[in-house]
Order: C-alpha cells, then structure tokens, then sequence
C-alpha cells in the first residue's frame, strides 16, 4: 500500500523508517505503521510485536538505511545517535549516495543539532522535530510535533509524521530544539508546583482528589495535571515519563538562555530541584515523584 499525503492527496512513497523503540518512540511506530502499511524499524532489541504487525526489523543502522528513504530517530540524545552513524554498520554506510532525511525527535541542543546537520555528507537533509504529549499522546496520535529546518524538509517532514499528530515548523534547523526547551521549562514548572501542592493539602488534611477536581476546572488546570492527578493523588511515580530526563532538558534551556541573553529566574530554581531529584536516587521515577521529592525534603 503507498500512503497518500492527508493534505494533497499526492502519493507518498517514501520508505519511512523508525530508529529507537523506547516509551515515545514504540507507539509512534505503531501510529505510522497503521497509517503507511509498512514500515521498518531499529532499535537495540527487536520488537516482535511490531514485526508480527507487519513492520521490517533492521539488525543494523546500516541495513535500516538501506531500506529506508528518511528515518525517524527518537533515541534519547545525539550522542546515542552520532555512535552509530560512522563504521560498516553505521547509518551512513546504508545511505551511500543517496538523498535522504534524518528527522531527530530526541529532545536535544539546538547548536549541537545544527553542527551534527554541518557535519554529515551532502545530500543528507536534517530536522528537528521533537515532541510533547507523553506516551499518551504518542499513543493517541495527538503529539505536538515541533519543526526546524528548511521548509521543503519539513514540509515533507509533516506530512510523514502527520499520523502521529499536529506538525508545525517554528524556523529554521534548531528551532524545533528551542520550542521543546521551552516547553520543558514549563512542565518542570508545573509538575514540581504540583508536587508540592498535592503534598500541602496532604499534610493540611485537605483531599488532594477533592481539590485537584475543584481546581482543575479553573486556572490551576493543565493538560499536565489531568495526566498526572491520579498519580499524584494516589502517591503513584511509578517510571512513564522519567524525571531525571528533565536534567538534560533543563541544562538546553539554560544553553539557550545564556546564547540569547535571557536571565530567567525560575529556570535556575528548576534546576537545583531537578538535581536534587536525581541526587536522592528518585531520576527514575516518572516526574509525579515530585510529591515524593517534597515529602522527603520535609522530613530531612
């Protein structure tokens, strides 16, 4: 089956593939495998599920190159990336020649995004396109999926990720990186003031159900808390979305500030707590370990 594009009704036969299977980069292969009818994927254990789904297992980064026109990459940095990029095995082993679109969903540094694209033969096209919405909007198809780079790359960018939400391009290579940054800085925001006022009411014998019900209606309201109230609620942080991933995303957001000029205030408050987090042994906790953070603060 060769996919048609939602918006032009064009034939699209690219050959997509996926590289990394973890908690956001699984479903969205699922998503983009329903959409095109095939796909091939690579991460560092196969998948039998998506295989018995239809999807093409590459052993390697070669062979998912040399089955693929534009891959999607959702490891967790660039350095896990640029590992296999070089050698027999390597990505551009399989690419060759050719053209061909690396579109890099990882949460990353804008800069560093710009000189791996500067670094990589000619004919390779980059986009940066990372995303929010959590393992349940990967799931649901509704992530927002943010855009950098030249408009034709990402114009063909969206239409390939379409299935897996809303594609938008903010500016050029590197812009999607800053979108996510700042994105990330308000979740920090948000998950740790949530944190901490779940505990309050606690300890105030108020019932954290009872008021996240009342209030979530209002201004204190997010996308974020109706995710995250149950778990907060119930003391639950068992691992979704990891905390200690926020002490990267949180050090671009700090790299951007300084390489614009911007003194923020909360963002090195932010910082110190999510140290924190990951210093008491609690980074692998979903970000709901916030209630936990300042439960174990107050009895210190």
């Amino acid at each position: 089956m060769t996919p048609l594009d939602e918006e032009t009704g064009s034939a699209d036969a690219t050959r997509l593939g996926v590289w990394g299977l973890g908690a956001m980069g699984e479903p969205m292969a699922r998503r983009l495998l329903d959409a095109r009818g095939s796909l091939t994927v690579h991460a560092r254990r196969e998948r039998p599920e998506l295989t018995a789904a239809g999807a093409r297992w590459a052993p390697t980064a070669r062979e998912l190159a040399a089955a693929t026109d534009a891959v999607l990459v959702m490891l967790p940095d660039l350095p896990q990336l640029e590992e296999h990029l070089d050698g027999p095995d390597g990505l551009l082993a399989g690419v060759g020649d050719r053209d061909y679109l690396v579109l890099i969903g990882s949460t990353s540094s804008p800069v560093g995004v710009r000189e791996l694209a500067e670094r990589l033969p000619d004919g390779i096209r980059v986009v940066d396109c990372p995303v929010s919405g959590g393992e349940d909007g990967a799931k649901a198809g509704t992530l927002s999926i943010m855009l950098g780079g030249d408009p034709a790359d990402t114009d063909r960018a969206a239409a390939l990720l379409r299935p897996c939400g809303r594609p938008v391009r903010l500016g050029p290579l590197g812009a999607g990186e800053v979108a996510k940054a700042c994105n990330q800085l308000v979740v920090a925001a948000t998950i740790l003031a949530l944190g901490e006022a779940t505990e309050l009411a606690a300890r105030s014998d108020v019932d954290p159900a009872a008021l996240w019900e009342l209030l979530g209606g209002g201004y204190a309201g997010s996308n974020l808390l109706e995710s995250r109230r149950d778990k907060l609620v119930e003391g639950d942080d068992s691992p979704s979305g990891i905390a200690g991933y926020m002490v990267k995303d949180l050090r671009f957001a700090a790299d951007i500030a300084r390489a614009t000029g911007t003194r923020p205030a909360l963002l090195p408050a932010l910082r110190s707590a999510f140290d924190e987090i990951v210093d008491r042994g609690l980074g692998e906790r979903d970000i709901a370990v916030t209630r936990r953070f300042t439960a174990e603060r107050s009895a210190d």
